[in-house]
């Protein structure tokens, strides 16, 4: 508890005490009839004091219609009919009440200043190779700066020198920790686990991941949601019209009566004080506390428990919009698979080998730096011998012309094949098909594929468990390659051979055959996917690899560039929504009961307390829930 929380606290306790003990002396002794009143008095104004402040500060800024009002109105009204135990039992609960609904905030951004806890608080700069600690925010891009063990990284870069293994758990949620080695890129945010490592910076801190989180975080409050704005604009309403129909329930039944002669004039005061009650009773069951906290606590809550499993929510309003996806678009490289190109095929000619295709591939391509030469010599496992290649060059749009122990090499595409006049056995069309002729002979074919996540399949099964009518994929691959991870990952549309011209284009067709209340989410990574993001309903970005353009036109973030997150994310959202559906009906359909059973006399002070109070203590336990995932 913080010290506000405990005096609060302490308060509550005093004057429980204090409230107890004048109900003792009345019930034990016949005092006075001033005696109760004083009684009571000590035990109000210890309790209420506050409120009554800031009813009068509302009323001095001309912002008269809150809670505060109107727990005034009520506490001060029972006191002046004489109701003392009722008057100083308002105040009380509500005190209770409002305690816990602030330990129960207090809790939630703990939690999420907790899960954010990444903000490194110093660099450590090599200056003659020595560390000399410095503010991270002084430290210039190509800095070389030093991480010990157990220390965050301050800012992105590249490891020049050590290995190490990094927990990435409050970017990303996951649990195990990365290794990474010299060459890796590392990101702020990250704890350095087991060895020093030296870190050419590549960013500014202000341009750096976790500074870019950190301001996501901060400013996804400013964004609410439909239901926030609801609420907002109800309680602007709502009170006025609930003080105006209490004010009318006070004075015109009596006035009624007096009028057609149901009540002596004689008697008019003592209708007119059973009036009030009811009118009093009916400001305490109308307040709309319930509503006003849980249903921001609720997406508060939503948008924390995502944050903890590495999803970055912009704002209220597009977990809200999530829980709604019906159409979901993917752009296939970096975001369904991972960017890197493998050799998944070998297809020798009559009279070589695997082995000998591939070798004589890989020295072809030994001097170029194309990813599809990288792929070949990784595929390869070994060091390719310079001596044994000569006249090597490339030809644009086709591959490679080289001299291999002596021998013409040819590594390309088909049209290199057919310009040089050699004779194709058969065709290949999964992925990127590499052909290889040695001596003026057809060697054989190597496939190359993009690799697919591992998790993308299960991505796309979860959506459709989720609810997602379509899944639809915009590349600018080749058809076959694209037709090929489509079908590998059970999409159920495909278009290939986009600019990102044609993808917003493409968007812009899906977007015009939603259904009504449908969102179209489009999930992607690159810089040419940044406008699609922008147009879409909702653009979700991938963010350890995006771009920075991709990350800030999109809506939501996932931080591990892992696509299940989505179904995740999905989830998350329908169930804040849930919760915060949920604390709107009950606690309408609550108020609602008890406002008319409070106008007809039913229902007393303490009923109105339990509506009031009760009613807002169990949809904040409510909205709490939206903080764990289940």
């Amino acid at each position: 508890m913080t010290g506000k929380q405990k005096r609060i606290l302490w308060r509550i306790v005093l004057s429980a005490v204090l409230t107890a003990a004048a109900a003792a002396a009345c019930a034990l002794w016949t005092l006075p009839t001033w005696a109760p009143a004083l009684a009571y008095l000590p035990a109000d104004l210890l309790i209420g004091y506050d409120i009554l402040l800031k009813a009068g500060k509302g009323i001095g800024n001309g912002q008269v219609f809150d809670e505060n009002f109107l727990m005034a109105v009520a506490t001060l009204g029972a006191l002046g009919l004489g109701d003392f135990l009722e008057g100083v039992a308002v105040m009380l609960f509500y005190q209770i009440g409002e305690l816990f609904q602030s330990v129960a905030v207090g809790k939630s951004r703990r939690n999420i200043a907790a899960l954010m806890d990444i903000r490194p608080d110093y660099a450590n700069v090599l200056v003659d190779g020595k560390p000399r600690r410095v503010d991270p925010e002084q430290v210039a891009v190509g800095t070389e700066i030093l991480v010990n063990p157990g220390e965050k990284i301050p800012i992105d870069g590249v490891i020049t020198d050590g290995a190490t293994t990094l927990n990435t758990s409050a970017l990303t949620g996951e649990s195990v920790p990365r290794q990474a080695v010299c060459g890796d890129g590392v990101i702020s945010g990250c704890i350095n686990l087991t060895g020093a490592i030296r870190v050419r910076t590549t960013k500014e801190f202000g341009e750096s991941t976790v500074s870019k989180i950190l301001e996501l975080v901060e400013n996804s409050s400013m964004k609410k949601s439909r239901s926030e704005n609801f609420i907002t604009k109800f309680a602007r309403y709502y009170t006025p019209a609930v003080c105006a129909g209490a004010l009318a329930l006070a004075v015109l039944p009596p006035l009624g009566k007096l009028v057609l002669g149901l009540v002596p004039s004689g008697q008019l005061w003592t209708v007119w004080q059973t009036w009030i009650v009811r009118a009093l009773t009916f400001l305490v069951i109308s307040c709309p506390c319930a509503l006003v906290i849980s249903v921001p606590l609720s997406f508060f809550g939503g948008i924390g428990c995502a944050s903890k499993n590495g999803i970055l929510v912009k704002g209220s309003n597009y977990l809200e919009a999530l829980a709604s996806a019906g159409i979901v678009v993917f752009d296939k490289t970096g975001t369904l698979t991972r960017g890197v190109f493998q050799v998944t095929g070998l297809y020798p000619a009559e009279g070589f080998t695997r082995e000998k295709l591939l070798e004589q591939a890989a020295l072809a391509e030994s001097a170029s730096g194309h990813p599809i030469s990288q792929s070949l010599k990784e595929a390869y496992g070994k060091e390719p011998e310079p001596d044994r290649v000569e006249h090597m060059e490339e030809v644009a749009g086709h591959g490679v012309k080289a001299v291999v122990d002596g021998a013409p090499v040819l590594a390309g595409n088909l049209r290199l094949m057919q310009a040089e006049g050699i004779p194709v056995a058969q065709r290949y069309d999964q992925g990127t098909a590499v052909y290889v002729a040695v001596n003026g002979q057809y060697a054989g074919c190597i496939t190359i594929s993009d690799v697919v996540k591992p998790t993308a399949k299960e991505a796309l099964a979860a959506l459709k468990k989720s609810g997602v009518r379509r899944t639809v994929m915009l590349t600018g691959d080749a058809k076959a390659a694209a037709r090929q991870a489509a079908d590998r990952l059970g999409m159920d549309e495909v278009r290939s051979e986009l600019l990102p011209a044609d993808k917003v284009a493409e968007v812009e067709r899906l977007l015009e055959q939603k259904k009504p209340g449908e969102k179209l989410v489009f999930v992607g990574d690159g810089i040419n996917d940044a406008p699609v993001l922008s147009r879409a309903d909702i653009g979700v970005a991938m963010g350890a690899l995006g771009s920075d353009a991709a990350i800030e036109a999109a809506d939501v973030v996932l931080m591990d560039d892992d696509p299940a997150k989505l179904a995740l994310a999905m989830s998350i959202a329908r169930r804040t929504l849930k919760i915060v559906r949920q604390n709107i009906v009950f606690a309408l359909a609550v108020k609602l009961v008890c406002l008319i059973l409070g106008a007809v006399g039913i229902a007393n002070m303490w009923v109105a307390i339990f509506a009031d109070v009760g009613v807002m203590v169990l949809a904040v336990l409510n909205a709490t829930r939206a903080l764990k995932n289940k």
